[in-house]
């Protein structure tokens, strides 16, 4: 069962967190970074509301996402202004440290947070996401992955959308590239229909003054800070290649890389209980 509240978190602009939260059971606390970023949190409950007997889950939408504070400006929306928030977050809570689950567009955020205030993390999972940056030339001859992602690429160029139904049509027509398994389709498409979807972060994207979200040197600075980290991936991601994960275990001496077979980059959608288990592995 999850408790959802409004959480200030900024005053210059005023920002609120729209945040869930698992019961507090005796024992830690989890922070989950959502992707996107114009999603929300809500795809990301399953599987993880079954360790809500072990933990407690803090799950918030990133401000301009979902249920947050929206309409700030353009240059409002960055990856450094959401990690301030995150860490005014757990101040508001009254949490010392957590760990630190960020999936995709939010691992790149959960690695900001890790290297800015490492005395906050106690360990981080980096889900569907990556630590060394994608090169041009990463998924060259993945003939499938092409044909998977030409619904998505034909929304982006449709000038009738705009906004949040932009957003939403988007993520609906890359359900298949980002779902390995046809027979977990229909419980990923259920839980966009879930969404609250917006465009806030669109805009400055599009403007181009939206910074990168990869932390500069990152390897470096995860290494330095020496976090147990845990790298959980899908073989078949199409957003992040699974290669990289591996390849940045290899140089971060606490880093471990999880990657599961039959999966794409909704990795706790294609396989829930063995993406669940790594999870609950890594915390114990």
């Amino acid at each position: 069962m999850f408790t959802q509240d409004m959480v200030a978190v900024g005053g210059e602009p005023a920002v609120e967190l729209f945040v869930a939260r698992s019961v507090r059971p005796a024992g830690r606390a989890m922070l989950v970074i959502h992707g996107g970023p114009d999603w929300d949190h809500t795809y990301l409950r399953k599987p993880l509301d079954q360790l809500s007997d072990r933990y407690q889950l803090i799950m918030p939408d990133l401000r301009g996402c979902g249920r947050s504070t929206r309409g700030l400006a353009d240059d409002q929306y960055t990856p450094a202004a959401a990690t301030d928030d995150l860490v005014a977050l757990l101040d508001a809570l009254g949490l010392g440290q957590v760990d630190v689950l960020g999936f995709s567009y939010g691992g790149l955020i959960a690695q900001r947070l890790a290297v800015a205030a490492p005395e906050r993390v106690r360990r981080l999972i980096i889900a569907s996401s990556g630590i060394l940056p994608v090169p041009p030339d990463a998924f060259d001859g993945w003939t499938e992955r092409a044909e998977r992602l030409a619904a998505e690429a034909a929304v982006w160029a449709d000038s009738a959308l705009s906004g949040p139904e932009l957003t939403r049509a988007a993520a609906v027509a890359s359900a298949g590239a980002n779902v390995w398994r046809q027979e977990a389709l229909a419980d990923y498409l259920d839980r966009l229909a879930r969404i609250h979807f917006t465009a806030e972060w669109l805009s400055p994207l599009r403007a181009g003054i939206l910074p990168p979200a990869r932390p500069e040197d990152a390897v470096r600075r995860l290494a330095a800070a020496g976090h147990p980290l845990l790298l959980l991936h899908g073989r078949q991601d199409m957003t992040f290649p699974a290669a990289l994960a591996e390849d940045a275990a290899t140089l971060i001496p606490s880093a471990r890389a999880v990657v599961l077979e039959e999966a794409g980059h909704m990795t706790h959608v294609d396989q829930p209980q063995e993406w669940l288990n790594a999870v609950a592995r890594f915390l114990r």
